[in-house]
């Protein structure tokens, strides 16, 4: 915000021995008898998106079908990004945490943050869906990305135990933090009693970049593949992040 600055004011003093009063100005003169002029123009107000990445950026940086089981293909209208243009930022949601936003393929949602200023996603499975992972990169305005992380934390504790909305059966979640993935990574794994494999999900921060990945392909509750892809994304991530 500009602000304006106040004037100075002289304090002209009138004694008794002083037969003429001269001089009496308010501010500073210069050699040549005028005013000087003001010092410091008002500063540039910083751009909150400076160094971060568009979403258009952030697509290229994705991780490509060679990645992916070779079963997997792209699921219709599941890959989206933001384009050139960075979007508002959104203010996190405080109210009770939806658990159930853990089982949709952009779970970052649950953490009550919509997404980043700028954002590339895709969504790939199997024929018959019983297989499925998913990657999404988010980028956030100065700290943002690291509250994130931490409400990832929380809702690891929040969800320890909900109700499937398909199938309506009881799911554990289980959290814990990852080592070697990027600046800080969490990760949580979804199982069930009367599922036949888990899902894990990732979340990894590069920066003030934010990966998610969602996956159910392979054994272990798709641990591996999640792994796989996330160590993916962090490299190219900060191959394609420009220079601090």
């Amino acid at each position: 915000m500009r602000r304006t600055a106040l004037a100075a004011t002289t304090l002209c003093l009138v004694t008794a021995t002083a037969a003429v009063l001269t001089g009496c100005q308010s501010g500073q003169d210069t050699a040549d008898g005028k005013p000087a002029a003001a010092s410091g123009a008002p500063a540039k107000a910083q751009d909150p998106n400076a160094g971060l990445l568009t979403g258009t950026q952030l697509k290229q940086a994705l991780a490509p079908a060679s990645v992916f089981p070779a079963e997997l293909t792209p699921v219709a209208d599941g890959a989206t990004d933001s384009g050139d243009d960075f979007l508002a930022p959104s203010s996190r949601n405080t109210a009770k945490t939806d658990c159930t936003k853990l089982e949709n393929t952009a779970w970052l949602d649950v953490t009550g943050y919509k997404g980043g200023v700028s954002f590339a996603q895709d969504d790939r499975a199997n024929q018959d869906r019983t297989e499925e992972m998913t990657q999404e990169i988010d980028a956030f305005q100065g700290t943002t990305a690291q509250a994130v992380m931490q409400r990832i934390r929380g809702v690891a504790a929040e969800c320890a135990t909900f109700t499937d909305t398909a199938d309506h059966v009881k799911v554990r979640v289980k959290g814990k933090s990852a080592d070697g993935l990027g600046d800080e990574a969490y990760t949580l794994t979804l199982t069930s009693a009367t599922w036949e494999n888990g899902t894990t999900l990732i979340a990894s921060r590069v920066g003030k970049s934010v990966i998610t990945v969602m996956s159910t392909a392979g054994s272990e509750n798709g641990a591996a593949s999640a792994k796989k892809l996330t160590t993916h994304l962090v490299e190219s991530l900060r191959k394609t992040a420009p220079a601090s």
